[in-house]
């Protein structure tokens, strides 16, 4: 019987060389492992080829990685992207529905930078493409020049919704109000999806965090990356051990009674015999 709940990190398609390729950060993967406590499960981008309903069968969570690529535009009404924009069709193809699914399903789902947009396109919302064109925001995007220390550091401050899941989330960590978050994200949220609370803004009034009403377990996404050093700062740790116990109960509530019961417990009494013989 399993210890640990297992939680699928979804993947881009990519090219090695010539060869397509299903490839996800190891940021995410370490962050399910250790912060979560879960075993990792990296889920190729094949979209129909794979079925959603046997995906969501055998994963506990599923947690929706960031990327470099974005969300095609068709996708939620939008114009064109501007030239030079990576896509990724196929991990469009294969997240959008399956991320539905699983939240339908109950279950647990952690949305991490694109996968954070993800959530608000499968709900109906829609997304600014150029957020730093965009009058009234900031411009929320890294240097890439910087070191990866720098370019994960912290970057701005986001204000907790009163009440809500992260701030729930954040009470033992002692940020009940505001958090210092990373920010490398080009595009973000434009209008809210149907059925999604705003978790979270930063100083601009950009939403940085959302949660699904009425979810069923745990649905909870995030524009910044936690996953980056997440040991390291407690909101990040809560958020990934938030995440873990909901997957842990899930994978707990799909073992039978009798497999979960002490091993002495289900013995009958045959077992005891020969145990005793013996």
């Amino acid at each position: 019987m399993r210890t640990k709940p297992l939680i699928g990190v979804t993947a881009d398609r990519t090219m090695m060389g010539p060869h397509a390729s299903h490839v996800a950060g190891e940021k995410y993967i370490a962050a399910a492992v250790d912060g979560s406590g879960g075993l990792a499960l990296v889920l190729p981008a094949l979209g129909a080829r794979q079925d959603t309903a046997d995906l969501l069968e055998v994963v506990d969570g599923l947690l929706f990685t960031g990327s470099y690529s974005n969300v095609e535009p068709h996708r939620y009404g939008g114009a064109a992207s501007a030239a030079g924009t990576l896509h990724d069709p196929a991990r469009d193809a294969t997240t959008l529905p399956l991320m539905r699914a699983a939240i339908d399903a109950g279950v647990p789902v952690l949305a991490i930078c694109r996968g954070f947009q993800e959530m608000n396109v499968v709900f109906g919302g829609t997304l600014h493409q150029q957020v730093h064109a965009v009058d009234g925001f900031d411009d929320h995007r890294e240097n890439k020049a910087d070191s990866l220390e720098s370019q994960y550091g912290p970057a701005h401050t986001i204000s907790l919704a009163e009440g809500g899941l992260l701030q729930r989330i954040a009470g033992g960590t002692g940020e009940t109000r505001e958090a210092e978050v990373n920010s490398l994200h080009g595009q973000g949220l434009e209008t809210l999806g149907s059925g999604l609370v705003v978790e979270a803004t930063a100083p601009d009034g950009l939403i940085e965090a959302i949660s699904v009403a009425n979810a069923a377990s745990f649905a909870l996404g995030v524009q910044w990356h936690p996953e980056w050093q997440h040991a390291q700062n407690a909101l990040s740790t809560a958020i990934f051990r938030a995440f873990g116990e909901a997957c842990r109960a899930r994978m707990l509530a799909r073992i039978p009674c009798e497999s979960r019961a002490p091993i002495h417990a289900r013995m009958t009494p045959a077992h005891t015999e020969q145990r005793e013989s013996s």
